[in-house]
């Protein structure tokens, strides 16, 4: 894969992924329809934005610096305090899915991420089944 198919360039790079993850956070901060997958989140969601943000462009294959500043990390680890449940876990993916297409994303990278985001996020729920 040449690095203009990786995702991360077909999606536009850090400043639509940072739009991806605003547009996120705000979904699940204000709209009733998220107030579970909120709970389990802290009051503060700025140190989040930008933990999302960079783990965001390093996997889909821009610039690996959530992952150096993190050695070992992966997302399974970065949420083992959270209790993840089939519902927050479907409000997590629809509120991405959401981010992603009030954000301008193609339909064909939005679904091939959207893949691999629902393979995580029924992981994390079945971990903590």
């Amino acid at each position: 894969m040449d690095a203009q198919t990786l995702p991360y360039h077909r999606i536009g790079g850090d400043a639509v992924i940072a739009r991806i993850v605003d547009r996120f956070y705000d979904l699940m901060d204000g709209e009733p329809q998220y107030a579970e997958l909120r709970a389990i989140h802290a009051p503060d969601l700025a140190p989040m934005r930008a933990s999302l943000t960079g783990f965001l462009i390093a996997w889909l294959g821009g610039p690996q610096d959530w992952f150096t500043d993190r050695p070992g990390a992966c997302v399974m680890s970065a949420h083992g305090n959270i209790r993840v449940t089939p519902e927050t876990a479907r409000q997590w993916l629809d509120a991405m899915a959401r981010a992603f297409a009030e954000t301008g994303v193609g339909p064909d990278v939005a679904a091939m991420v959207g893949e691999a985001f629902t393979n995580m996020a029924q992981a994390m729920a079945r971990r903590d089944s």
